[in-house]
């Protein structure tokens, strides 16, 4: 989370600067690599963030409602998913990554492998939060103290 907050910040501060200093007249135009740097990695470390705290990507809603065996079901199959995604995203990532080094960024040619890496990087994190949610679900159940509050039961 804390990356998270790093590249909202850095974003928006390389933002308002490529702002500023295009209104002056003197505009930096390495600030651009900068927010597009920051961006990526925001976006690809938030979706990892997000598997993490079960935020996005899951039937949330649907699956508290549910007990037992339907529940654990569902709940595995929802992490298998994600952790397929996470998986083509580290496959597919990687090779990305090997692809972009032959390539730069004007003016300052940094190689765009520091820019994709977030996608293999995402992926490995996703994979390993998917397995981890697996693997205590399995051992614990599911059901958490949010799950109390639900007007009906499925299951």
């Amino acid at each position: 989370m804390v990356l998270c907050g790093v590249c909202i910040g850095g974003f928006t501060l390389s933002v308002f600067c490529d702002v500023v200093t295009r209104e002056i007249g003197a505009p930096w135009l390495w600030l651009q690599q900068v927010t597009t740097g920051f961006f990526a990695w925001g976006v690809f470390i938030g979706a990892a963030a997000a598997t993490r705290r079960l935020d996005h990507l899951n039937l949330v809603e649907i699956t508290k409602t549910m007990r037992g065996s339907s529940r654990t079901f569902i709940e595995i199959v929802n992490r298998l998913v994600v952790l397929v995604v996470g998986v083509i995203m580290l496959i597919f990532g990687i090779q990305n990554g090997i692809n972009d080094l032959g390539s730069f960024r004007m003016p300052s040619l940094i190689p765009l492998t520091y820019y994709t890496a977030s996608v293999p990087i995402s992926g490995a994190l996703i994979v390993l939060f998917c397995a981890e949610q697996i693997i205590n679900g399995w051992l614990h159940g599911f059901e958490g103290p949010e799950d109390g509050d639900d007007f009906g039961r499925i299951g």
